[in-house]
């Protein structure tokens, strides 16, 4: 698996962004207190390394000059300092040391007690931090150097526990409260993400909130008016299919009454046939309307007992095919759904099932871990062309192409089912089977 740097969701994205950033400015501002902490601890190890100085210089310089050589053997011992006395100044192969840090060392040497020659030329230093030592030449009073050579240890900033615990901690509660700011600051947006999902599935799901910030507020208003005119867009097609629908029904009846004078029994039979046809149409037509408008309530209902209700439906409605449905599945399994809907849209299913396949075998799988139900009706007719899958779901669209009753309805009962699926949000999808036939996979949310 490819192993993804730049996240996919703006949360991550927008947390990896103010992360990295605050890791910089936390690495910029160590440098800098690393930096001035290195000044300071140079500082204090030239101040303390001047005061063993000074001290040397008043005890060689108090001494008896026939004395001076044993005091410096007796400092010697024990010290990490290499003191001399000589009659010139210190010769070493270590660079002078330059002007900046002459004058520090020279007031640290005078603040220590070692009065400044005039205009410093009785003293000669050599070396610095660089070259991890200093060789320092002071002239004594009656014209002799004393000649100090002495190790600058290693400056470390972060030799400090407590000061990296603190930095440590101190940048994992600023990823924190960053994370906790991320989502906070982008739970509008799954919201409207989710609102926007629900809306697909159902045109009648509640309003988004207008609260929080402006730009939110302003960005749900602006969503809730959108799918205010979709719901009256579909309300009003809807209602005017509806009423054309039940404007023909007296007409049709008319008509009916009328086929019946005919005296031509083949010509009534046929007038008859095609009115019964038309009626079926108008109240498939009103069937589907009142399907898009329910307010039918959610409630809790066992899946597997509607299942079996709607074969044994199927079954005493085509005798001849009752052996052929089967169910597969859990007993019970409870889930939270509009029961008429639901099973008008399964009863939808098995019933194209038996009018093209002859059968109807029905699989309720358990939930996955994505707590998604799935629900499979398969038959063995002949399947329908790779061309016509999606169609089949288009208002009036018929998989078969004649125009028989009983080969083939008015081509609503798919689009009937998707719509009460998807307004529970699931899904319902058409696929040939390798062995002949069609499997519809139904889709639910557990």
């Amino acid at each position: 698996m490819r192993f993804r740097v730049w996240p996919r969701s703006l949360a991550a994205r927008t947390a990896l962004v103010l992360i990295a950033g605050l890791v910089v400015v936390q690495i910029a501002g160590l440098g800098i207190h690393a930096s001035d902490r290195i000044e300071v601890l140079r500082l204090a190890q030239a101040r303390a390394l001047a005061i063993r100085i000074a001290g040397i210089y008043r005890t060689v310089v108090l001494t008896f000059p026939e004395n001076r050589q044993t005091v410096v053997d007796e400092l010697r011992h024990g010290s990490d300092l290499d003191v001399q006395v000589s009659d010139a100044p210190p010769i070493t192969d270590l660079p002078r040391m330059p002007p900046i840090g002459q004058s520090l060392w020279r007031v640290n040497l005078n603040l220590s007690g070692v009065p400044p020659p005039q205009h410093w030329r009785g003293v000669e230093i050599f070396g610095g931090p660089r070259s991890r030592q200093i060789v320092i030449g002071l002239r004594m009073p009656d014209g002799e150097w004393l000649n100090v050579r002495a190790p600058l240890g290693l400056v470390r900033p972060w030799h400090s526990p407590a000061y990296l615990a603190a930095f440590l901690l101190m940048t994992i509660a600023a990823a924190g409260l960053t994370l906790w700011a991320v989502r906070r600051l982008t739970k509008p947006v799954r919201t409207l993400a989710a609102a926007a999902e629900a809306l697909g599935r159902d045109v009648n799901s509640p309003p988004l909130p207008e609260n929080g910030p402006s730009e939110v507020a302003t960005a749900a208003a602006a969503f809730n008016t959108m799918a205010a005119r979709i719901r009256r867009f579909v309300q009003d097609r809807t209602e005017l299919l509806t009423a054309i629908g039940h404007d023909l029904r007296t007409p049709i009846t008319r008509l009916k009454l009328r086929a019946e004078f005919v005296e031509d029994d083949e010509q009534r039979a046929k007038m008859l046939a095609d009115v019964e046809e038309l009626e079926a149409m108008v109240s498939a037509t009103l069937a589907f309307g009142r399907d898009a408008r329910t307010t039918e309530p959610v409630v809790p209902l066992d899946l597997a007992e509607l299942l079996r209700t709607v074969l044994d439906e199927a079954g005493d409605a085509h005798p001849d095919v009752a052996a052929m449905l089967h169910y597969d599945g859990p007993a019970h399994m409870t889930v939270r759904a509009r029961p008429l809907g639901l099973k008008r849209a399964f009863a939808n299913l098995v019933t194209n099932a038996v009018n093209y396949g002859g059968c109807a075998r029905v699989t309720l799988q358990p939930p996955s871990d994505s707590g998604t139900l799935v629900i499979e009706v398969e038959d063995e007719g002949p399947g329908i062309a790779p061309g016509e899958l999606d169609r089949v779901f288009e208002p009036f669209h018929r998989g078969e192409p004649s125009r028989s009753r009983e080969t083939g309805g008015v081509g609503l009962g798919l689009p009937i089912a998707r719509n009460i699926l998807r307004a529970h949000g699931g899904d319902v999808t058409l696929a040939n089977r390798p062995a002949g036939g069609v499997k519809v996979t139904v889709t639910l949310p557990a």
